[in-house]
């Protein structure tokens, strides 16, 4: 069932980050005090949307997702460079307030349903924060793995996580997320290729939350 999904999830994606957040660390490319100041709205923000996705259908978010990949893939396309530096950009810094409205939004997103909220979380660090996308990449595994955490005990405690599932799951995600940030702190253009590796997932996120590949299916 969708909650049960939406529930059991949250296992291969909360053990996935710790991987994937022991790897950046571990690469130097995690700014905990960074992290410290966005952790308390993400944290609150997934506490709420969790506690709506528990009781709530998700089916009416699928549109407006669709509609935002399509946003951030035209910013990928059309202004790369915002994405490959290799630093801060030394830009003004970002109101406060306005930072925490942003990670509190992406927090609740993030809580009520899991998909998409690492490429949210990375539009707002890279844009907003304005840190490159490797480092981007670091902050965003270990903020999935603060506000995931809470949102499993909200969706276990109302019964909508299958855990034998979920760990089965969350072998494989370990292993993917092992291999993926390895390679993110290791090589030299790895900018580049998130970069990349995020048109495609945008791409294709965007067109399943259309239907189009259920349409494909439907004529096949």
């Amino acid at each position: 069932p969708p909650h049960v999904a939406n529930g059991t999830n949250r296992v291969g994606i909360l053990l996935a980050a710790l991987v994937a957040t022991l790897t950046f660390a571990k690469g130097g490319k995690v700014d905990v005090r960074a992290a410290g100041r966005l952790l308390a709205p993400s944290l609150l923000g997934a506490l709420i949307g969790a506690s709506i996705a528990a009781e709530l259908p998700d089916r009416w978010l699928e549109r407006s997702l669709a509609a935002l990949m399509l946003v951030f893939l035209g910013v990928l396309v059309l202004r790369p460079q915002r994405f490959l530096r290799e630093g801060p950009d030394g830009g003004a810094r970002p109101h406060p307030a306005a930072t925490f409205a942003i990670f509190l939004g992406i927090g609740v997103f993030g809580g009520f349903i899991q998909a998409g909220v690492g490429i949210l979380l990375l539009f707002g660090l890279v844009l907003h924060l304005g840190h490159d996308l490797v480092r981007a990449n670091g902050l965003k595994n270990l903020l999935v793995l603060a506000f995931t955490g809470p949102a499993l005990a909200v969706f276990h405690g109302r019964g909508q996580v299958d855990w034998a599932v979920g760990l089965w799951m969350a072998g494989g995600q370990c292993v993917g997320a092992w291999i993926a940030s390895r390679f993110a702190v290791s090589h030299p253009r790895a900018d580049v290729w998130i970069r990349r590796l995020l048109v495609l997932v945008l791409l294709a996120t965007a067109l399943d939350l259309l239907g189009l590949f259920d349409r494909l299916r439907e004529a096949a």
